[in-house]
């Protein structure tokens, strides 16, 4: 791998500290690294107000500042009198969870280097979101913490686990992965710890547990947010005690496997739901990592699909790809991310004679001049107001469209990447039709 050179980009976070009044004083520090506010005593702020969630919310200094998140609590974040699922802190200021006040100060930048880099392990990227995650993952790839990877659909996160052991002083073990989105809930328990011949219907010879599988390596827990409520205690026991017993045997089996777990699920919102354990986030989350969207990292757009094409074994299919045709691929919002990047390099391969211009946005379905996604112009006859209201309704429906195709519907999902309440996501799909109607 590639020799870190710190200094060549700098990153200059603005974070702060936060007060609670007390006697005596609560204050927390807030870095590079999330701080969750919450009533949960494993939150790095706790606050003892019955109106507060379990994990409450969350402040992390960014370049723009400190970034508040609400993390789906039931009784809101405030800043003055607006209630805000995102906003970012930069002057001193108050703000609100439940009913308890929460003092914000902020401190000098923070300048945090980058790694000069353009990949780790499988990992691709020159863009400043992508050499912060670099940053931490090496970090995180020196210890054995239990790493916990979170974003879209299609970010790629097997391949952050990937990097992790790649870079681990367990890359020369196994690298296991358990899907937990393609397990039956009924068979999670024996999937994850393995089981004994006849342990139940269809057990017709015994399974190894794959943390078992995974000594002196990696095991990787992919969809770890679909993993059913009733199993969860016993990944934490495992994870605590360091050992599994198999469904229907007496014996626990000792296992050494470094974890790194992964979800597109909100599993903040889904710990104040009651639907996933919060002792269990804190285990796994002893290292967050975010993977980016492709949206918020197009700087990298190019040099993908030069990094993919050399991959594909058509290097030099680059010359190849049109400017008009990068400009179309910039203006995408990339609903399916790096995964649906790679599909339409491949497809436009697949069509396209070794001669003939590489179309990736043809694959794509982007006509030249008119990107999915973009409000048709009014036309200069018509009324302003008329032509304001049609070209929203258009944006809206094109937008909650793409939401709903990306998320599969799924309400909370589009409630955390708009930023709007449930209630709110749920009117913007009956009113353009993209939900069935219930009763």
């Amino acid at each position: 791998m590639a020799t870190t050179v710190f200094h060549q980009q700098i990153l200059e976070l603005r974070g702060g500290r936060v007060v609670v009044d007390g006697e005596p004083p609560r204050v927390v520090t807030v870095g590079s690294d999330p701080v969750v506010v919450g009533r949960d005593p494993s939150c790095q702020l706790v606050v003892n107000d019955s109106g507060v969630s379990a994990m409450h919310a969350e402040l992390v200094a960014t370049p723009r500042g400190v970034r508040l998140r609400d993390l789906g609590s039931k009784n809101g974040t405030w800043v003055g009198d607006l209630r805000v699922m995102e906003a970012y802190l930069g002057d001193a200021t108050s703000f609100w969870i439940a009913r308890t006040e929460l003092q914000f100060e902020p401190g000098k930048p923070e300048k945090v280097g980058l790694p000069d880099l353009d990949r780790f392990g499988p990992l691709w990227g020159k863009s400043a979101p992508m050499l912060d995650l670099f940053r931490r993952l090496q970090k995180a790839a020196a210890t054995d913490l239990t790493v916990l990877v979170q974003g879209e659909t299609g970010v790629g996160k097997e391949l952050v686990a990937q990097a992790v052991h790649q870079a681990s002083a367990r890359k020369g073990g196994p690298f296991v992965v358990v899907d937990c989105g393609a397990i039956a809930p009924t068979l999670a328990e024996a999937t994850l710890f393995g089981h004994e011949k006849g342990a139940f219907t269809g057990a017709m010879t015994a399974r190894e547990s794959p943390f078992v599988e995974a000594s002196g390596g990696t095991l990787f827990i992919d969809e770890l947010g679909e993993l059913p409520i009733d199993v969860q205690p016993k990944l934490l026991r495992a994870l605590a005690e360091r050992r599994v017993k198999r469904v229907g045997s007496n014996t626990y089996q000792p296992f050494d496997a470094r974890i790194v777990a992964a979800t597109r699920r909100d599993l903040e919102g889904a710990v104040n739901a009651g639907t996933f354990r919060s002792d269990l986030y804190f285990r796994l989350a002893q290292v967050r990592a975010f993977a980016p969207p492709l949206r918020q990292r197009l700087d990298d757009l190019p040099g993908l699909i030069r990094h993919m094409l050399e991959q594909m074994g058509h290097k030099s299919a680059w010359r190849r790809v049109s400017r008009s045709t990068l400009d179309r691929l910039l203006r995408y919002d990339w609903p399916g991310n790096v995964r649906e990047l790679r599909n339409a390099v491949a497809v436009a391969l697949a069509l396209a004679d070794d001669k003939e211009p590489l179309d990736i946005a043809a694959a794509l379905g982007l006509k030249a001049g008119k990107p999915r996604g973009t409000i048709v112009e009014a036309t200069a006859n018509r009324g302003y107001h008329d032509a304001k209201r049609e070209a929203l309704q258009q944006f809206e429906r094109a937008y909650f469209a793409q939401l709903a195709e990306a998320t599969g519907g799924n309400v909370a999902e589009i409630s955390r990447r708009t930023g709007l309440q449930r209630t709110h996501v749920r009117r913007y799909l009956r009113l353009h039709g993209l939900r069935e109607p219930k009763g």
